[in-house]
């Protein structure tokens, strides 16, 4: 199973965050548990629409596998393809929920970002 299919299954039981940054726990060595704790309040743009859970998660990834983290290139990337980081204006813009193709999208690129940097 992918990075991307590990963290869209685990949005059935986890918010945005937490599946991202469970799905990359083989970079991060973060137990399950552990790594649903840290994301726990960043689900739903911080539970205010803010910044995508998503995109959260996958800086928290980074920020824990990388010694040097690059987060810009997150954050950018994510917004080239999709307009906007912020939650609520993804949705807003998709006129439909779309979580889990962020949470695909931003597992895939943060294990991109850490295998590029380890």
């Amino acid at each position: 199973m992918s990075v991307s299919e590990k963290a869209v299954a685990l949005h059935a039981t986890c918010n945005c965050a937490q599946s991202v940054l469970c799905a990359l726990s083989d970079y991060t060595k973060l137990d399950d548990e552990t790594a649903k704790r840290i994301a726990k309040c960043f689900g739903q743009g911080m539970r205010c629409g803010e910044v995508c859970g998503a995109v959260s998660g996958a800086l928290m990834a980074i920020g824990m596998a990388c010694p040097t983290p690059d987060s810009g290139a997150i954050t950018r990337t994510f917004k080239d393809k999709y307009g906007y980081i912020r939650c609520s204006d993804l949705l807003r813009d998709a006129k439909q929920k779309r979580c889990d193709e962020f949470i695909g999208y931003c597992a895939e690129l943060a294990e991109k970002a850490i295998q590029e940097q380890q």
